[in-house]
């Protein structure tokens, strides 16, 4: 491909400015004002041969978007990423982000006493108060929206050039600048059918497609991919739709374009240099669609992108199948199949002494993979489920289909359970009858436990009271939805920030303390600590959680008299923070008359600390673990938390 120059790239696309002065002319621009932040390139990185290639064609796409967008608005600003804030975005109708920004918030890591991370909390570039109308494209959807809690998270960055599976009535394909869309009918993506079990019916074996793009990276090595969000409940909040699939590598509905509150997901990644002219319309026309929803926000937030929904059902039900495993099984007979000649073939060229590739040299140290049987593939993908059916996949789609209405996910990758709770009284917990159940028993004082355990899951709320509850209720039942993805709670269809049932922030401490996980115990290791630093606000916890065996116990208080020693935690913090009120202490139990104190179970210490900065948090405790006849000598130790 021959390569014009840079500086003749910016005066062609410059030549496009003339296109804007007659439409204003003409009075056909829209008068939105529109902020465009660059910072991305058309290619990938292996396709420059120099830093300074890759700038050039940065720039080369932002002129590419600014000429696209003066064509269509009356006023366009063109800012690198790396000179972008939020606030910018409050004096323009919408941001069109194509760069990644300086983040806000460095990423933080969480991690137990072995020092394994057990949460990941990713980089912040925007904070959730932002309510400014923003177009993503690409992927910067997933880069600005994981800490936030957007659904346009990453399912696959495999979108090519063409869109598919749209909803040709939605208002982006009909205005204000006309769409006419060259339809054409062409094969249905290959990876497509291996997702059949997914879709509930026959996949086509052709689509109606429209052209978003004149390159993609299947046809134009090293152009830039795309990305599509996962579609499982996408739409199970009333701030979110999806508009359209895309030729990609996973399901027929993965999300290319969609909308999560204010934000919507471009997930086609060409510049307006190579779209079609139908799509630069089409994304003018999202550009104003989006505008509209200035001040309204995001109402249900997907904080844990792999949080099972009862779409994974589905898949659970086929992975139980002898159809799944002869599946399994025919496509590791054909990669076996592949390995072993690729090996032979490397083997041959040593003989000859010829140069081998890296993937050559790989495939030499290949060995054929013992055959899986039925029985081990069944323990492989259903887990504890095995212990009860076995072999009898009978059994497994029976036990899914009589507890579809009762399962749900908590903060785990791809777990999901069946609620026993919920199950008793019979009523699903997508259905918010169960509320009005659990607000009735507790005032009749009918198993008021159960009932507390199952509105305090599946709410934001931490009411009291029944009247509390009941006011509740009442007050918005005609506005109550149930969102899985959202973290399988009920919430309000309300946008005011202030409403009732929508606050996570009720809920985000103690999620953030549940990935604090201590290590399991033993009789010989009785005592397990983690630590960890969870958010609270604009302040942040420092957390020292301790696990005790059953049956063991340390002590909360000594008395004079007693021999033992008292659990005490000393919390070190470095330089830019300083601790906020006092160590908070979990409740303990009586232990004997002398006044003495214990702690059983799980218990957890807490310090809010203030400032900024990076550094050691250093969390020294000491304790004496005991059971009813022996104690062991008193225990010193030190855990450092990065922050």
């Amino acid at each position: 491909m021959k390569r014009i120059t840079f500086q003749i790239a910016v005066l062609l696309l410059s030549l496009c400015c003339f296109v804007p002065a007659m439409a204003q002319k003409n009075g056909s621009l829209n008068n939105l004002s529109v902020l465009y932040v660059g910072g991305s390139a058309n290619w990938e990185n292996d396709a420059f041969k120099t830093p300074e290639d890759k700038a050039k064609d940065v720039q080369r796409r932002m002129a590419s978007f600014e000429a696209m967008l003066k064509q269509h608005f009356s006023n366009v600003k063109v800012v690198d990423a790396k000179g972008y804030t939020q606030d910018m975005s409050n004096t323009y109708d919408v941001t069109v982000i194509d760069g990644t920004p300086k983040p806000i918030a460095e990423r933080q890591m969480i991690k137990d006493a072995k020092g394994n991370v057990t949460k990941y909390i990713p980089p912040a570039y925007l904070t959730e108060s932002f309510n400014r109308p923003v177009v993503f494209i690409g992927e910067t959807g997933e880069k600005l929206g994981r800490s936030i809690g957007l659904k346009l998270d990453w399912y696959c960055l495999c979108l090519d050039a063409y869109a598919h599976s749209f909803r040709k009535e939605h208002p982006i394909f009909k205005g204000p600048f006309p769409v006419k869309m060259t339809i054409e009918q062409k094969a249905t993506p290959e990876d497509a059918f291996h997702y059949e079990y997914f879709m509930g019916k026959p996949t086509p074996k052709t689509l109606p497609m429209w052209r978003v793009q004149t390159k993609g990276y299947v046809t134009d090595k090293g152009f830039r991919i795309g990305m599509v969000a996962r579609p499982w409940g996408f739409e199970d909040s009333p701030d979110a739709e999806s508009i359209s699939s895309g030729v990609c590598a996973k399901t027929l509905d993965a999300v290319a374009l969609g909308r999560h509150g204010n934000f919507f997901h471009w997930g086609f990644a060409a510049s307006p240099e190579y779209m079609t002219a139908e799509a630069q319309n089409v994304l003018a026309n999202a550009i104003v669609y989006i505008s509209k929803f200035k001040d309204k926000g995001v109402i249900a937030r997907k904080y844990l992108d792999r949080r099972a929904t009862k779409e994974y059902l589905k898949e659970r039900k086929y992975l139980a199948t002898k159809e799944a495993f002869d599946s399994y099984a025919e496509m590791d007979l054909k990669f076996d199949q592949q390995m072993l000649a690729a090996k032979k073939e490397a083997e041959e060229k040593k003989v000859r002494n010829e140069k081998l590739t890296e993937r050559e040299e790989q495939s030499l140290s290949y060995q054929t993979q013992p055959k899986q049987t039925f029985e081990g593939f069944l323990k492989k993908n259903q887990k504890e489920l095995f212990n009860k059916f076995s072999t009898n996949s009978a059994a497994y789609l029976k036990y899914y289909d009589e507890n579809k209405d009762y399962f749900y996910s908590e903060d785990a990758s791809y777990v999901i359970t069946v609620d026993e709770d919920v199950k008793s009284l019979g009523i699903p917990n997508t259905d918010k009858r169960l509320l009005e159940k659990c607000i009735a028993m507790l005032e009749k004082g009918q198993d008021t436990e159960k009932a507390k355990r199952i509105l305090g899951r599946y709410t934001l709320l931490d009411y009291k009271t029944a009247g509390e509850w009941r006011n509740w209720y009442e007050k918005n039942k005609s506005k109550i939805f149930f969102t899985e993805t959202g973290g399988y709670y009920f919430m309000v269809n309300s946008y005011d920030k202030d409403t009732e049932g929508n606050n996570y922030k009720k809920k985000s401490t103690e999620v953030s303390y549940n990935q604090i996980k201590p290590a399991e115990t033993n009789d010989n290791n009785a005592v397990s600590v983690a630590t960890g630093i969870v958010d609270k606000g604009a302040n942040k916890e420092v957390v020292v959680k301790v696990r005790i065996h059953p049956g063991y116990h340390i002590y909360a208080f000594v008395a004079d008299v007693d021999p033992y020693t008292q659990t005490a935690i000393k919390i070190s913090l470095p330089e830019g923070y300083a601790k906020v009120g006092d160590l908070k202490k979990p409740s303990f139990k009586y232990f004997s008359d002398s006044g003495t104190t214990i702690y059983e179970d799980e218990i957890m210490f807490t310090q809010e600390i203030s400032g900024s900065g990076k550094g050691a948090v250093t969390c020294a405790i000491s304790y004496q673990c005991c059971d009813t006849h022996i104690c062991f000598p008193p225990v010193n130790k030190s855990y450092e938390i990065q922050i």
